[in-house]
Order: structure tokens, then sequence, then C-alpha cells
């Protein structure tokens, strides 16, 4: 047994290294941004003449939150990979991966983000505004910086789960660990061994970016005390 833990791991962890850690980071960092857009974009309030187009684009970007918070990741990745074919569409598996991953983590990161925005009493706005700021230099230096800091414990979490989440995407023949792991006990009869020491891997991985999660919040609290004010 020894033998094959020796032979296994570092097999399995080097995949997790090539594979899932880089398709869970560029769907994140591509899901931010999306998320970032939905979240401006569903809590803006144009007036004027571009009220009633702005209307329908808010729906637009609430139709796709609705969408893909309310189906399955692995039934968007079957669709993407396996059904738009059918249409004409065709990505391959890693293209396919990532638009399903970023898609799904933008849907739900919008929410995280949207919240955090609003979190934000509107007097600051105003008092911003009364100084002469530009609604950019209200966003990005008074309002982004403070929003950040509360929507970054959910986002830091988001992220630990799309981690775990990249292992739906051997579904769609992603040679990530997890299918190594298949691969594997496929040729030793060995599932139980083989699915635990890919169940430890992603508790390491997991593990690593709490810890991170968890010094990346303190750093960015460093000028809030203890009952919210500022130092």
């Amino acid at each position: 047994m020894w033998d094959i833990i020796k032979s296994s791991t570092p097999e399995i962890f080097w995949a997790g290294i090539k594979y899932t850690i880089p398709i869970a980071i560029i769907s994140f960092v591509i899901g931010l941004v999306i998320a970032v857009i939905t979240a401006l974009i569903r809590i803006s309030k144009p007036h004027g003449k571009s009220k009633a187009v702005w209307a329908v684009v808010r729906a637009v970007f609430s139709f796709y939150v609705w969408l893909f918070r309310s189906t399955p990741l692995l039934v968007q990745l079957f669709i993407v990979f396996f059904g738009l074919p059918n249409v004409g569409i065709q990505f391959n598996a890693w293209t396919a991966g990532i638009i399903t991953f970023s898609l799904n983590t933008g849907a739900y990161a919008s929410e995280t983000i949207r919240g955090a925005l609003l979190s934000i009493p509107d007097s600051q706005w105003d008092a911003a505004y009364s100084i002469g700021m530009t609604y950019r230099q209200v966003l990005f230096r008074i309002v982004f910086p403070q929003a950040l800091r509360v929507a970054l414990p959910p986002l830091s979490n988001s992220f630990i789960g799309l981690v775990k989440d990249t292992s739906l995407a051997s579904s769609i023949t992603i040679v990530e660990m997890f299918m190594v792991s298949q691969q594997i006990a496929s040729n030793n009869y060995q599932p139980l061994l083989m699915y635990s020491i890919v169940a430890a891997i992603y508790a390491l991985f997991c593990t690593v970016l709490s810890i991170l999660q968890h010094y990346l919040e303190k750093w960015t609290s460093r000028y809030v005390d203890a009952v919210g004010g500022i130092r």
C-alpha cells in the first residue's frame, strides 16, 4: 500500500499544481471582472433618456445571475462542452471549463460585491460629491476600498469552493487531479486509496488557502478597531 501511495501521490499532486490551481485562478480572475461589471450595472440608477435602455441592460444581467445561480454547475459544464456543438459553437475542454467556471463564479460573486457596495452608506457618496469628486473617483477611492474589506471573506470562500469544484472538470475530459486519481484507480484497483489521496490533497490546498485568507483579512482590516471604527 505504501508503495502505491509513494508512486501515486506525486502524480496526483503535480496534476493539481499543473491543472487544478491554474483553472481555479484563471476562472476566478475572469469571474471577478464579470462580477464587478454585473454588480455595478445592477446597482446603478441612471436618469434621463438612457433610463429605459439601462433598464433592459440591468434585466439582461439580472437574468444571467438568476440563470447561473439556479442551475447546477455540472449541467452548465455539459451544456457548454457537449451541448453547444449541436448549434455550431464548439470549445475545447479547457476553454469550455474556464468559460463555465468563470460565468458561474461571476454570478455568485456579483451578489457578494453588490451587497458589499450597497453596505457603504449613501452619505459617503454625498460627502464625496460635495467636494467635487467624480463618480469614478468616489467609486475607486472611497467605496471600493471599504467594500473590498466587506466582500473579502465571502469571495475567499468562493475561491476555495471553486478549487474543489474544479474536480467536475474531469467530466468534460480535463485531466486535472481528480481524473488522474480515477485513471490510477482503474489501473491498480484501489479506488478507496486513490480517492482518499486526492481528498487529502484537496484538503491541503484548501487549508493553505484558508490560512492565506486569514492573513489577507487581517491585513485589509489593519486600520479598523474591534468595534468597527477607524484608528
